[in-house]
């Protein structure tokens, strides 16, 4: 069985390989990129879309569910978990910034898959970046966070 699987990951690997240089690393929005979410390589990203392919990702597009966007932008997995919680937490999450530590760090940096001390001492450090002003909204501090973590 197992030799079964390794050659049907091999396959789709290779026969994806076209395929997953043309997308974005995500494997694009649907059912696979969310399970596969996080991890990097040829084989997770061919398997996201083998899995987007399986289960057709027209609903997702159409519901705007599963990192899908009916206008054509890809919005989900990590970037809209961050914003959706930073829309609700964004008063503690500044508190929280300004301290460098805090349960909203240890989440944020959770959802962004990163250490949660260094991103703590990185968010802290550009404060005045991230919140140049009291009415900084969710979506641009999403983008910065994102920016900060990815560094």
């Amino acid at each position: 069985m197992k030799k079964i699987l390794s050659a049907v990951v091999v396959c789709s690997a290779l026969c994806l390989a076209n395929t997953a240089n043309a997308v974005d690393s995500t494997g694009g929005c649907g059912l696979g990129s969310m399970a596969w979410r996080g991890q990097s390589g040829i084989i997770p990203q061919s398997l996201a879309i083998t899995t987007n392919n399986w289960f057709s990702n027209t609903i997702g597009v159409t519901l705007g569910t599963s990192g899908c966007d009916p206008n054509g932008r890809v919005s989900g997995g990590t970037g809209r978990m961050t914003l959706a919680f930073l829309q609700d937490n964004m008063e503690q999450f500044a508190m929280d910034a300004a301290a460098g530590k805090g349960e909203t760090i240890e989440t944020l940096a959770g959802i962004l898959n990163v250490d949660s001390e260094k991103f703590g001492h990185e968010v802290q450090q550009q404060f005045a970046y991230i919140f140049p002003n009291d009415n900084v909204e969710a979506a641009e501090v999403t983008l910065k966070l994102m920016e900060i973590a990815e560094a």
